[in-house]
């Protein structure tokens, strides 16, 4: 499972079509509703949500939204709780600007395997934009991240700060 803490507009088609099915099987999974993934670590934010299933559709909406703004249409009646009104202000989950640089280039590894004209796009993106159920926060890769070595940034990403191209 991999819920992206990344703004959804980075995401190839695979990747935006995985986040919305893993997306709906973590609000599953919040719900109670399954078996399996219950104790999956990229559900511990979601879970100190105060509401986690409020959390997990905040999410769903924001990947909805850009499928629809790329001509695709998920059923948003699978999202368990209604679209956000206007400028409605809610809590968001802080994600550390270290696990954002990280999840950068994690999804730019897999873009180098199935989309390089998106991967020549997000090329000098570092500290990405965020999925708006995130903001960013001071620190460096999230303790429940399972790191692959080799992704490491060469330096400990501290700043917030977005070089934003796409």
């Amino acid at each position: 499972m991999r819920l992206w803490s990344l703004h959804p507009k980075y995401l190839d088609r695979m990747g935006l079509l995985a986040a919305w099915r893993e997306g709906l099987l973590a609000q599953k999974v919040l719900k109670g509703e399954t078996k399996g993934y219950r104790n999956h670590p990229q559900l511990l934010r979601f879970r100190a949500a105060a509401d986690p299933v409020a959390a997990i559709g905040a999410y769903l909406w924001r990947i909805a939204g850009e499928a629809a703004a790329r001509g695709y249409s998920f059923d948003t009646g699978k999202i368990e709780v209604a679209a956000p009104k206007g400028a409605a202000k809610r809590r968001k989950i802080s994600v550390t600007a270290g696990q954002a640089a990280y999840e950068m280039a994690l999804l730019k590894r897999k873009l180098a395997l199935r989309d390089s004209e998106r991967l020549t796009a997000l090329r000098d993106i570092n500290v990405p934009v965020l999925n708006d159920a995130f903001e960013i926060v001071d620190g460096t890769i999230e303790r429940w991240e399972k790191i692959i070595p080799d992704l490491l940034p060469e330096n400990n990403v501290k700043s917030g700060t977005s070089k934003e191209a796409v």
